[in-house]
């Protein structure tokens, strides 16, 4: 050949066939090398990874909602320990205020019982006060200055001719005394006077004269005869007078 080079043989109408029928097996079957991945195949991948996506977000939410509700919880646990602590308190409070009632149920009950013997004692008091007043007889309406005699026997005259009565033996004073202090003032109401008689029954005497006369007239005196009882008694006569 000139120039020393060796010329290519051209290839047969059979090479040239063969050629290109292999081109045309490659085209119609590919490697999977050179194939591009199936359509689908690549919307599968993407649904899943937004999905885990999703999913993962879905976690962290409820992570924290957890750790939300891990707080609410151990506030709701201090807050309830607290309670337990006040109600223990108020607990410690009723057991006090329980003794304490106790205590003054038991004075109140005492003081009843109390009562009740001081309400005894008074009644026997006044009954004893009355009777160490029976001979006494309060007179109503006798001046508060009487001249001339002394009161006794300006007393031991008058009564018997006031009332009518003729005692014997005589009418007899343990004492006489006037009540409350001595009034200047001659026009204001005469002071009462109790006189204590000697005999009882001469005070009997005397008391049932005047319930049975009423009041008794001195010239322009008008003399009341009345039991010199104590003032509880008084009083309890006078209320169940006038209802």
């Amino acid at each position: 050949m000139p120039g020393g080079k060796t010329a290519s043989k051209p290839l047969g109408k059979p090479a040239r066939q063969l050629l290109f029928s292999e081109a045309l097996h490659q085209q119609k079957n590919p490697t999977a090398e050179d194939l591009p991945p199936p359509p689908h195949t690549c919307m599968a991948d993407e649904t899943q990874g937004a999905t885990m996506d999703h999913i993962l977000q879905e976690i962290s939410a409820v992570c924290r909602k957890l750790e939300g509700m891990d707080s609410a919880m151990a506030l709701l646990t201090a807050e309830t320990k607290s309670m337990r602590l006040d109600i223990a308190g108020f607990q410690s409070q009723v057991s006090g205020l329980d003794q304490r009632v106790t205590t003054v149920e038991t004075q109140v009950a005492s003081w009843v019982d109390r009562d009740q013997e001081l309400l005894h004692l008074r009644s026997k008091l006044i009954d004893l006060e009355d009777r160490s007043r029976r001979n006494n007889v309060r007179l109503l309406g006798f001046p508060e200055v009487i001249k001339g005699v002394d009161m006794y026997s300006y007393l031991r005259e008058t009564l018997p001719k006031l009332t009518d009565i003729t005692f014997d033996p005589p009418l007899e004073f343990q004492r006489v005394h006037r009540l409350g202090p001595k009034r200047h003032d001659g026009n204001s109401c005469p002071r009462p006077i109790i006189v204590c008689i000697l005999r009882h029954t001469q005070a009997s005497q005397l008391l049932q004269a005047a319930r049975m006369q009423g009041p008794f007239r001195s010239g322009t005196l008008e003399i009341l005869l009345t039991a010199d009882f104590s003032k509880e008694t008084t009083e309890c006569y006078e209320t169940c007078l006038f209802q």
